[in-house]
């Protein structure tokens, strides 16, 4: 009977992401596990075939590999099993190079090699974080909850359960990986008897199935500096899944987004905020209330004759730099505000302006722009 292909085994897509695959994997593990099913043969090679799957599918190289070739990209024609492959002198070629690096490290070419099959590092994780400008002033301290794989309590992280007996694996000698000759080169990959951890159990952990890690959930308390900015990445060493078989655990990176504020608006480390203006102020000058990001009021001069669109900035009022570099400005634009609703004395005293409005000093910009505009229709009609 033909092998089922890989996702087919876990039941996924082949357009599944890690995710999807991780979960999958879990639950036939469970479905399937020898623990479960004593004396099941079927279940045990189902178990088996999830295995191999998910140990195939988990790795993007792997994976990329599988995708491309099939399982062919594994096998070679009788290379593959125990540290097997090509032999020179009745010895194992690739042992050549481990003694080769030995004679000048001491062994620890060869020890290094079996201190890595033994200890996985735990993978990264990303977490989203919200906060508000004024957060972002001031910095705070989140509280978050992640979904995290930890170290098994019950099993310490050893997969094995209380009273199981742990023997070094027979296929693989302890080491957790095989050597399989691919053409000319040899190559490591991990053990398919013990899935690279280099011992067998006879019993294995209930609670994590022999993963050493459980998925749990997580609380932190998080300090963010003053300063940050949306993609401000922080890390935090350790707080990421757990490693297997007693490796380190991965790093926790917290991305920063800024929630959109009501009123300023950030470049940086300078805040810009529109104010609008009366045209009485901004043609005579006046002082306005300007607010600040620390929620502070601030008076700002408005010079006489200030046109809607103009800037004006205010030195060391923005936001702080994440790492101690001094404060941005705030700058202000000015938008003039023409009235929508007068009393019949304010409109006859805008008329009253109006008929004596004819410097065209008072207003270079239109006066300036009608002229052009004359000029143009003289030129059309001659």
């Amino acid at each position: 009977m033909a092998e089922a292909e890989y996702y087919e085994t876990l039941g996924v897509s082949r357009d599944a992401d890690g995710a999807t695959i991780k979960t999958a994997y879990r639950k036939l593990a469970m479905k399937f596990h020898p623990d479960r099913n004593p004396g099941d043969a079927v279940a045990e090679e189902k178990f088996r075939a999830c295995a191999e799957a998910y140990e195939c599918l988990k790795d993007p190289q792997k994976r990329a590999a599988y995708d491309r070739y099939g399982k062919a990209a594994f096998e070679n024609g009788g290379g593959g099993g125990g540290r097997g492959g090509f032999h020179a002198g009745g010895g194992d070629f690739s042992d050549i190079f481990d003694n080769i690096f030995s004679e000048f490290m001491g062994g620890g070419a060869r020890r290094g090699r079996q201190q890595r099959s033994q200890a996985i590092r735990g993978g990264d994780l990303r977490y989203n974080m919200e906060l508000s400008l004024e957060e972002a002033f001031t910095g705070a301290r989140k509280e978050i909850v992640i979904d995290v794989a930890a170290t098994c309590d019950s099993c310490a992280g050893s997969g094995a359960a209380p009273d199981a007996t742990v023997e070094a694996c027979s296929t693989c000698q302890g080491h957790g990986q095989v050597r399989v000759q691919q053409g000319m080169f040899v190559i490591e990959r991990p053990c398919p008897a013990c899935h690279g951890a280099g011992r067998v159990t006879s019993k294995v952990c209930d609670d994590c199935l022999g993963a050493g890690r459980v998925d749990k959930e997580k609380s932190l308390d998080v300090k963010v500096p003053a300063g940050v900015d949306n993609g401000t990445r922080i890390r935090l060493s350790g707080e990421g899944e757990a490693g297997a078989r007693g490796g380190p655990a991965g790093d926790l990176y917290i991305f920063i987004h800024l929630i959109p504020h009501e009123v300023f608006e950030r470049q940086g480390t300078n805040l810009h905020v529109k104010v609008p203006v009366c045209f009485t102020d901004a043609a005579l000058g006046g002082t306005i209330e300007v607010p600040a990001i620390d929620g502070s009021l601030d008076e700002l001069a408005i010079p006489a004759g200030t046109q809607g669109g103009r800037e004006i900035r205010r030195r060391g009022k923005g936001m702080p730099g994440l790492n101690g570099g001094g404060r941005g400005d705030l700058v202000v634009e000015i938008e003039v505000e023409t009235p929508t609703r007068m009393s019949k004395r304010q409109k006859e005293l805008l008329e009253e302006f109006r008929m004596l409005e004819v410097d065209a000093r008072s207003s270079p910009k239109s006066a300036n722009f009608f002229s052009k505009m004359r000029e143009k229709w003289d030129e059309l009609a001659s």
